[in-house]
């Protein structure tokens, strides 16, 4: 394929309409980006392509049975032209778990992976930093998440542009022997691995930028995500709220209002767009689900960067790389914890 990139949008993913999607899809839309529109006959896509589907994912739906009970929804449909060759990449807003499912049957696992992840940029005073994994696997073993490790190590090389990220483990505390028995056992892999390990981080360093890359099983991932978007946001909503309480307070505001501006657009989601689901044979990138369309056109933009980097084809041979390597560590952990895994 050659051109500008194929960029599939599921067009009835995300809380806001068809209307917000397509209005970012608009947005990036350039020289070097193509976005294609998933979704039912009649929407107004102000002269985007369109592939007409007939059916949607509501975000309640349970993933698996949703994505084999609607083949034609605009999600599955968006996924299955990556797979089919028809656009380079998918961004979807729409039910996390369906976009997981779908990856899964049709874009399908890289050779050597055993969970694809989702990678989610944390802005920082520092440079930004990769928490991985942030939502797609809530129960995961101690080789998952070495996997997750070496996925964001990839992405923020690819993407972030660093030459050799240092990776930490999410934990309860900074010495070894803290955490659960499944950050016991990661640990000790990611000691023993090639990656540039920097052990244990506790969860309040995340904004401080830990280390490049963050790794953790999905569930703590995403309840952490969650606690930082939460309290960026409503941190940001009670300053604001307190300088316009009083008269001496707005004078103040007016001085500290380009500053307060530029910082509320380092820590806004919608800066990067969206996250990654690492680990597939094709590029998918999963907006949250009240994305704006800036937060749309962002996560297209992601999409499209990824492409040109090669991160696919860069994860693809890295694993290719490691698989033999990993393969030992995890056996010789097993041997030396007899532990059922």
């Amino acid at each position: 394929m050659t051109g500008a990139t194929r960029v599939a949008v599921d067009a009835l993913g995300g809380d806001r309409g068809p209307e917000e999607i397509v209005a970012g899809a608009l947005e990036a839309r350039s020289d070097g980006i193509e976005p294609v529109l998933f979704g039912p006959t009649g929407l107004d896509t102000q002269g985007l392509e369109l592939v007409v589907t007939t059916q949607e994912i509501a975000m309640d739906e349970k993933p698996a049975d949703a994505v084999r009970g609607k083949p034609d929804s605009s999600l599955v449909a968006a996924c299955r032209a990556v797979h089919e060759g028809h656009a380079q990449a998918v961004v979807s807003a729409g039910n996390t778990g369906a976009m997981l499912a779908a990856g899964l049957v049709y874009i399908r696992r890289l050779r050597g992976v055993l969970r694809p992840a989702i990678a989610v940029v944390v802005p920082t005073p520092k440079g930004p930093s990769v928490l991985i994994d942030s939502g797609a696997n809530a129960d995961c073993r101690a080789e998952h998440l070495l996997q997750f490790a070496l996925m964001g190590s990839v992405f923020a090389q690819e993407i972030l542009e660093i030459e050799r990220p240092t990776v930490g483990l999410l934990s309860i505390g900074e010495e070894p022997e803290k955490g659960n028995q499944l950050t016991l056992e990661a640990h000790q892999l990611l000691a023993a691995s090639d990656l540039d390990f920097h052990g244990n981080v506790e969860s309040r360093w995340l904004l401080a930028h830990a280390t490049d890359v963050v790794v953790c099983d999905g569930f703590t991932g995403n309840v952490a995500l969650k606690l930082l978007e939460g309290t960026i946001r409503t941190t940001l909503d009670w300053l604001r709220s307190e300088i316009t309480a009083t008269a001496r307070g707005k004078a103040g505001g007016l001085l500290i209002k380009p500053a307060a501006a530029r910082l509320r657009a380092h820590l806004d989601p919608d800066t990067y767009g969206g996250a990654y689901l690492l680990g597939l044979r094709g590029l998918a990138v999963i907006a949250h689900g009240n994305s704006s369309r800036r937060a749309v056109a962002n996560a297209i933009r992601l999409a499209a960067r990824g492409i040109d980097h090669g991160v696919v084809g860069r994860l693809g041979e890295r694993m290719a790389q490691e698989s033999g390597g990993e393969r030992v560590s995890i056996r010789a952990l097993s041997e030396s914890n007899p532990r059922e895994r």
